[in-house]
């Protein structure tokens, strides 16, 4: 099973460029994306109906334009949940969990918490609620998939030590996915490769994607169980269309592919 997440920053800009031909070239079996920044109800049908898909999407109810998340999948969830109760969290459409006969998936877009800092408490105070629901499942099949906003290890950013009171790379922030992994959950890409560096987030300035002068913000996490179904962890800075490069992960198959539609059955105006 081929799963891949990618905060896209703008559901239609990518689809105008490049998440089309990306999709018929990878084939994966789960794509999770974030930061569509659009109203699911608003999109055409063109960004529900793709063929062999199933498309889930939670846009937020707070602002226009802002946030929001969306899982194109070849395998039908049970069922599909919008709402982790954390009110403002909920309310901007950052989640999405779906769950499927052998597995739990989540895909998140986690608050990146303001270059300034105003965002900072918001963020922290996020992962604490997130904790509880982790630990949790941490005895069951459960795929941790998004952008977590936050570098873990020096390794995880062309420079680390410029960056350590800077937002995503504070020691606060990185104690949240040292958290995490405590619960029970490995960080794919360093189940694989513990030593290499290689990034999945380049601003928009001084060609710093060229030069792969970067940082790791997006992760697939999953627990101890499905650890020995890792065969491959990998990044795609050659592919454009954001700011962030798909991360993808290859698991062994947990789950039957079935029911492959022809198109997403239900349109997302009435989705949830």
């Amino acid at each position: 099973m081929k799963i891949f997440t990618w905060n896209v920053n703008g559901i239609r800009s990518v689809f105008r460029t490049t998440f089309r031909d990306w999709l018929a070239v990878n084939d994966p079996d789960i794509v999770c994306i974030q930061e569509i920044k659009a109203d699911a109800k608003e999109l055409s049908e063109e960004f529900s109906r793709i063929d062999g898909y199933y498309a889930y999407f939670n846009s937020s109810s707070l602002k226009k334009g802002h946030s929001g998340v969306a899982v194109y999948t070849k395998i039908k969830p049970v069922s599909v949940e919008t709402k982790l109760g954390i009110e403002r969290f909920d309310d901007e459409g950052r989640c999405l969990k779906l769950n499927f006969k052998d597995f739990i998936l989540f895909n998140f877009y986690i608050p990146n918490g303001g270059r300034d800092k105003t965002d900072m408490k918001y963020k922290l105070e996020v992962y604490k609620k997130l904790f509880p629901i982790f630990k949790s499942l941490a005895d069951k099949n459960t795929i941790l998939a998004g952008d977590f906003n936050i570098a873990h290890t020096e390794l995880d950013l062309y420079y680390p030590k410029q960056n350590e009171n800077n937002t995503m790379f504070t020691p606060e922030e990185r104690k949240q996915i040292s958290t995490l992994l405590s619960l029970g959950y490995i960080d794919t890409f360093r189940h694989k490769y513990p030593e290499k560096k290689t990034y999945t987030w380049w601003p928009y300035m001084r060609d710093l994607r060229e030069r792969d002068i970067g940082w790791r913000i997006d992760y697939l996490f999953v627990t101890k169980s499905l650890g020995p179904l890792i065969e491959d962890a990998f990044t795609q800075r050659e592919t454009l269309g954001s700011d962030h490069g798909p991360y993808g992960v290859i698991l062994d198959k947990t789950a039957e592919v079935a029911e492959r539609p022809t198109y997403a059955k239900t349109e997302p105006s009435t989705l949830f």
